[in-house]
């Protein structure tokens, strides 16, 4: 039959969750049969709509097909795009506080990392004062001041990353044209074309599944656990961001405080991950904070306390009945490498001792419901920026 690979992929992706290295539990289990359900989604849908002649913006990953550990702060979006041929790139910038441009060469697999050909951030563009804007992609030379952007041999995909610190910023929008097939249809699809798009579907399910089981290995078990590293340029290419990561093993009656310095970058977030390589559920918990969220103390640290158990403080990051998972920090539109003492320390306690580390522990303390405020304030804010 005509959609036998797919089958067959799913199959073969369905061994693959189930005997993940990681899986301890049927909750590891369940997450990684539900993880398989939006990759399932995500795959078949950028398969048929996926055309390299007349391109359009999907997103990849979202709150209902996570991959790579998604950022609750971020809206992805991608387009194919061939090396000879030119895109006209059109939108309005909304007022989330970061908008980037990323082209790449190749795909994410569980051997290698895309080649990065650019990235650069909406401060390179021409914008005009209503927000729009217009920027080309093309085989001809770079010309900032037209906002031309050069595309290397090996172009093969544009990702644009719309970054929100308050969850009630206005959303973008984003629009992509071939500008040699612009004002002609699409070809209607043959049965041949039909099969292919299954096929690639296929492959690109089981790629998915073996890439992102592999990035925990390469950047993050390897780690000393419950510690992070000091804030490094995120590998990928995007020239504006840092990371520091770790990983964490709590037990229901330890809990991780993380101590760093309040920053000046117009963005820095934090977030928990599964060993699925996704994100915690960031709408019905707090499993990740940005500086516009978190609470800053009267000396100029935040204070995060990781933990399953309800501390009853405001920076409260849930681990959500998960006792391993991954910890990530992102600093976005800097134009300096953060220092030392910028990056965040770790200490597991007691989790009867989290008020001894934190020295302003009762202006930290939240009511039960102002903390159903907070929850509430990310269920809207999820719901007004990202669909199904």
């Amino acid at each position: 039959m005509l959609t036998d690979p797919l089958t067959a992929a799913i199959a073969e992706a369905e061994k693959l969750v189930a005997t993940a290295p990681h899986i301890r539990t049927e909750q590891d289990l369940a997450e990684g049969y539900e993880y398989l359900a939006g990759g399932i989604s995500a795959c078949v849908h950028a398969a048929f709509v996926h055309s390299s002649t007349h391109p359009t913006f999907i997103t990849g990953t979202g709150p209902y097909a996570k991959m790579g550990l998604d950022n609750p702060d971020t809206l992805y979006w991608g387009a194919a795009v061939r090396d000879h041929a030119e895109y006209l790139v059109t939108g309005r910038r909304g007022t989330t506080c970061d908008l980037s441009f990323q082209v790449m060469a190749g795909n994410y697999t569980d051997a290698n990392v895309p080649g990065n050909v650019t990235a650069f951030d909406d401060r390179a563009l021409t914008i005009a004062d209503d927000g729009t804007f217009e920027v080309r992609f093309g085989p001809g030379p770079a010309d900032p001041a037209r906002n031309y952007v050069h595309l290397s041999p090996g172009s093969s995909q544009l990702v644009v990353r719309e970054v929100y610190s308050d969850w009630t910023q206005r959303r973008g929008s984003l629009r992509i044209d071939r500008l040699d097939t612009l004002g002609t249809p699409a070809p209607a699809p043959t049965r041949d074309d039909v099969t292919r798009r299954y096929e690639r579907a296929a492959r690109a399910l089981v790629s998915r599944v073996k890439t992102w089981l592999q990035f925990p290995q390469w950047f993050y078990l390897d780690l000393p656990v419950n510690t992070l590293t000091e804030p490094r340029r995120t590998p990928g290419g995007l020239d504006t961001q840092y990371s520091s990561v770790g990983r964490f093993e709590l037990s229901d009656d330890e809990a991780m405080v993380i101590t760093l310095p309040a920053s000046d970058a117009p963005y820095l977030g934090f977030q928990l991950g599964s060993l699925w390589y996704v994100s915690l559920d960031y709408t019905g918990h707090q499993t990740s904070l940005n500086n516009s969220q978190a609470q800053v103390d009267p000396d100029g640290n935040v204070r995060i306390v990781v933990s399953n158990r309800n501390p009853g403080v405001t920076n409260w990051v849930e681990t959500v009945d998960h006792d391993r998972g991954i910890l990530q920090f992102r600093w976005q539109r800097l134009d300096r490498h953060p220092e030392p003492g910028e990056g965040p320390l770790a200490e597991v306690v007691a989790f009867d001792s989290i008020p001894e580390l934190l020295p302003f522990h009762e202006s930290n303390r939240i009511t039960p419901d102002d903390w159903a405020l907070r929850i509430a304030a990310r269920q809207s804010g999820v719901a007004d920026r990202m669909l199904a």
